[in-house]
Formats: C-alpha cells, structure tokens, sequence
C-alpha cells in the first residue's frame, strides 16, 4: 500500500506527475479541453502502481481530474479573453444545460464499478481520437444560429459524457461550435469557458459522492486525491496560458493529427486493462 512507498519510489511518482501535467496544460490551452484525457490514465497506473483499491483508482483518477481542471480552465479561459476569443453569449445559454448534464452524470459514475468506467473511457477517447484525425478546418466558416433543441441536446450531453470521463468537455464542445460556423479560436475560448463550469461541478459531485460512499482512500477528500492536486495544478495553469498562446500562432490541424494518434493509444492501451478488472 502507499504508505509502504520507499523514498525512490516516491520520488518517481511526484516526477511522473510533473512531467505529465506540462502536456496536460499545454492542451488545455491549446485546444479549450480541461486536459483530462491525459491527466486521467497518468493518474489511473499512478494510482494503481501504489498499491490503491482497485474498485477506487478509476473514480479517483477522473475526480482528481476534475479539481486539477478548475484553476487550469481559469488560466486558460483569461488568456484567451485577452484575444477577444470567449463569447460569453454562447457559455451563458449553453452554460446551464451543461451543468446539468454532469450533475447526472457524476451520479452515473459514482455508481459504475472500475471496469465500467474504464470501458467508457476507452470507447468515448477511441470516437474522440477518431474526430482529431478526420476532422479539417474549414478556411471561411459561416456562423449559424443555434436554435434551443441543439442547445439543450448538445449542452447536456458534453457535461454528461464528460462526468465519467474527468474531461472538461472541450474535446465535444469546440467541435459542436465548428459545426455551427464559429471561429476555431472562438470555439477553443468558449470550450475553456464550459471546460470552468463542468470542472468545478464535477470535482465537488465527486467529493460529495466520495464522502457519501465512505471510501477509504488516503490522503483525498472524497474521490480526489490532495498530493497530485497539488502538483499537477501550478504546472498545468501555467502550460495552460503557453497553450492558449500558441493556439493563435501555429497550424492548429497538424497538432490536432497528433493529438488524435496520442487518444486512439490511450484507448487502446486502456481498452487491455477492462479486461483485467
């Protein structure tokens, strides 16, 4: 169990954990996603290689997850305020139906057992890796407006298959706004924006479900583990402001390529251990 770690092993893990919330960040920034898709599997065999619970190390992967994407979307979503790119418009009538999709969905999640939500993971990261390497730019959108139906209907689901998933919902939300002829830049901004209200959501649907459930997980409040809360956070804010820097000077299509390669492995590699729970 964890507190039979030696200090190398101890070590290795505060490292891991550095190292793996700089790419974490970057996302966040660079494509207004919360940087769940790679904070969640990092945490998933950190957790499981000390030695955790195993019916716990899922749900504590995705709630810490959450709590790490509250300060990494607030960095994200200022910078990108700084080049006119949140239209507060769009996060205010998505804003409440997104809430309560990762209301339902928290609850969806407290109750599904390690290997349900390892299989979900796995098949919405396969889909969403799958839009990163198919989907192209289009050179002039042509904004659209969003009648009440598709707000609803797009604003609940990103928040619910998000809850599960430990994901600020950009990965769904910024390519619902392509589609409707928004800007990739405005898009980006606004799904940080969204990325904010699910995360906060989330991480205390997690906490509150934790305590409820009476886990017995060392050194976390609920489903959230303190210790990596605290080293992924100063990393990931600041990688965030970098991302969303760099969102508006590189080809955005060329990243999202490998991006989509680095989710279609994690799936996969995940996609192994459900069978091993």
């Amino acid at each position: 169990m964890i507190e039979n770690l030696d200090q190398n092993q101890i070590i290795f893990i505060i490292i891991s954990m550095a190292v793996s919330a700089v790419p974490v960040g970057f996302m966040a920034g660079l494509f207004g996603i919360g940087g769940g898709l790679i904070t969640v599997p990092v945490l998933f065999y950190i957790f499981n290689s000390v030695g955790l619970d195993q019916s716990l190390i899922m749900h504590l992967a995705v709630g810490t997850s959450f709590a790490i994407i509250i300060p990494t979307s607030i960095s994200s979503v200022i910078t990108h305020m700084k080049y006119k790119a949140v239209d507060f418009e769009v996060v205010k009538t998505f804003g409440i139906f997104v809430v309560l999709g990762v209301i339902i969905g928290t609850i969806f999640a407290a109750n599904l057992k390690t290997s349900g939500l390892i299989l979900f993971f796995s098949t919405m990261t396969m889909i969403f890796s799958l839009f990163f390497l198919i989907s192209k730019e289009k050179p002039n959108p042509t904004k659209r407006k969003i009648n009440l139906f598709i707000k609803i209907l797009s604003g609940f689901s990103s928040g619910f298959l998000s809850a599960p998933m430990g994901i600020g919902g950009g990965i769904i939300n910024t390519p619902i706004l392509k589609i409707f002829g928004y800007p990739i830049n405005i898009a980006i901004g606004c799904s940080a924006a969204f990325g904010f209200l699910i995360s906060i959501v989330g991480a205390f649907g997690f906490i509150i479900s934790g305590n409820y459930l009476n886990i017995q997980a060392p050194l976390s409040l609920g489903f959230v583990n303190i210790p990596a809360f605290l080293i992924f956070v100063p990393i990931t804010t600041l990688m965030a402001k970098v991302g969303a820097k760099t969102v508006h000077k590189v080809n955005k299509q060329l990243i999202g390529k490998l991006f989509g390669i680095f989710l279609l492995l994690v799936s996969v590699r995940l996609f192994f251990e459900y069978y091993s729970f």
